[in-house]
């Protein structure tokens, strides 16, 4: 909420914005000249680098902002993007851009640029997460939660600018997943020219709140729980957008966002719980797309406190949940049974249906053997928020739970209206997490890694607060290892130590989905966040 305040302070104080307290245009008006996109998720800030997912990442990021490479959506292989080619020499531990010289940032009621985007802009926006004495590194907190997870501070030594148009980035490490990581939304280039203005007017913190990029829209307009308006930016290097603006519908009040698509107050609903499903369907104006999704659900064991330090215990809780019924409840069909943390569509996915099934008896004789024969008492948080991973986490928990008394666990549900990562430290008295993940990369260490390291735990970051050296260490080697089947081979290892350790309980994988009206084209989406929107337009019947 802090963050929230800051960013509608930000702008209504300083007049820039003409929307604060102001009410959206009606929305016929608004689709003559864009669409509406609606969607779970809230807003807390508008830099993606200082999130580890939701609305900003998934949807925000790839329209305000770019990455020096992107994934493609359908073969997930690295594209040029900002940076037009790269090489890496041969021990694996410096990487050399060459940046496209015809972008141009963003100009906004806030800033005008004066140049094209260069190295200089590369380097301060790698600089600002990894060194402590950049002049922004602890701004708006200084919480890179995405990249600390997967230590990234650490293996990034430096960032050098070679010329206008080339950058070097030295690794401490050979690194296999880092280009896949620096083509995620997280890693977006900001402008060093708008970052040096606000340092000489003592207003750094609008870094974040009042973002420019050289995404194909600029932020236009903003009220808080309300929608944000982006406008169309007429010099994108990438092909001027279609279409003139695009507002987001973030707000709670009123009916819900299925009832806005259908009443056509809205033009797309990204991530439709799966109930909503069967309805969008019998729609003949809404076009329903899907995807395989990088996702998993999760419960998240809390391994510090006493009886679930104890691996019999977790690995009970895992025997008593009968998750093929949650997937009939809650899923309705569209998702799938978690038998490790990657998802199916993962190359290093293993199906694991020896310790991933559902087995009462044994789930009861694992508690005897732990002492627990009397019965056992825990605490579990449950998210308000539907998820791709979890279209519904309160029947999911209450599920859950019912599964539990079974084998004499009471498990008390505490509801929680969003927990972060970083708040993990004021959430030790809890013993349970129903959690989730969806990863950015189609590499398993950006699903292992943020999660279960022995770094994440140190930064506060690890939900299970576990701890495993063996663990690490196969993830270490795989990013070091050339051979593919030889990284196959150690992740498999890895997943097998999760599925021993119970550290977290694996329960489904979710599918993407979006619908939208059919007078739109050109709506791409990819298993890990949307595509830019400079291709949709409405085609006129």
């Amino acid at each position: 909420m802090k963050s929230l305040i800051k960013i509608t302070l930000g702008i209504c104080v300083l007049g820039l914005l003409a929307g604060c307290g102001e009410k959206t245009k009606d929305h016929s008006e608004i689709r003559q000249t864009g669409f509406i996109y609606c969607g779970q998720g809230n807003l807390s800030t508008f830099n993606p680098q200082l999130v580890d997912n939701g609305l900003t990442a998934n949807a925000l990021s790839p329209q305000i902002y770019n990455t020096l490479l992107t994934l493609d959506p359908d073969t997930l292989m690295l594209k040029a993007s900002l940076a037009k080619e790269w090489s890496v020499n041969r021990e694996g531990t410096e990487y050399i851009f060459t940046l496209r010289d015809d972008v141009s940032f963003q100009t906004t009621r806030w800033f005008t640029p004066t140049r094209k985007m260069n190295a200089e802009d590369v380097v301060f926006s790698f600089r600002r997460i990894i060194d402590a004495t950049n002049p922004y590194h602890y701004v708006n907190d200084g919480i890179y939660p995405w990249f600390t997870s997967l230590d990234f501070q650490n293996l990034l030594v430096d960032v050098q600018e070679l010329d206008d148009h080339q950058v070097k980035f030295t690794l401490s490490r050979p690194d296999n997943s880092f280009l896949a990581n620096i083509a995620t939304p997280h890693a977006v280039i900001l402008s060093a020219e708008y970052a040096r203005k606000l340092q000489q007017l003592d207003e750094k913190p609008q870094i974040d709140s009042l973002p420019v990029g050289t995404g194909p829209f600029y932020l236009d307009d903003y009220q808080i729980h309300d929608y944000v308006r982006l406008k169309r930016h007429p010099h994108y290097w990438g092909g001027v957008a279609k279409m003139e603006q695009v507002v987001f519908d973030i707000s709670q009040r009123g009916t819900g966002t299925l009832a806005k698509l259908l009443r056509s107050e809205c033009d797309v609903l990204n991530s439709p719980i799966a109930s909503q499903i069967p309805t969008i369907k019998k729609q003949s104006n809404i076009t329903l797309a899907s995807t395989p999704a990088m996702n998993v659900a999760f419960i998240a064991v809390n391994t510090t406190h006493a009886a679930l330090n104890d691996v019999r215990v977790r690995e009970a809780i895992s025997f008593a949940l009968n998750r093929q019924n949650i997937l009939d409840s809650v899923f309705y069909g569209s998702g799938s049974i978690a038998y490790n943390m990657l998802p199916p569509n993962s190359w290093a996915y293993e199906k694991d249906q020896s310790q991933i099934r559902y087995d009462r008896n044994y789930a009861l004789g694992l508690l005897r053997a732990a002492g627990f024969e009397k019965g056992l008492e825990l605490t579990m948080t449950v998210p308000l928020e539907p998820r791709r991973y979890n279209p519904s986490p309160r029947k999911t928990a209450e599920l859950i739970q019912s599964n539990l008394a079974e084998v004499g666990i009471k498990l008390t549900l505490i509801p929680e209206d969003r927990l972060e990562r970083t708040e993990l430290a004021d959430r030790d008295h809890v013993d349970l997490i129903l959690t989730g993940w969806e990863g950015t990369t189609s590499d398993p260490d950006s699903f292992l890694r943020p999660m279960l390291s022995c770094d994440a735990n140190r930064a506060g970051l690890n939900y299970s607060m576990w701890c495993n050296s063996d663990f690490d260490f196969l993830l270490d080697l795989a990013l070091e290892v050339n051979r593919p089947r030889y990284r196959l081979n150690l992740y498999r290892q890895a997943q097998n130590i999760l599925n021993q350790e119970f550290p977290v309980i694996p329960l489904a994988h979710g599918m993407q989905f979006i619908a939208y009206n059919k007078s739109l084209t050109g709506l791409h989406m990819t298993p890990f966040s949307l595509e830019p929107f400079n291709t949709v337009e409405r085609v006129q019947p």
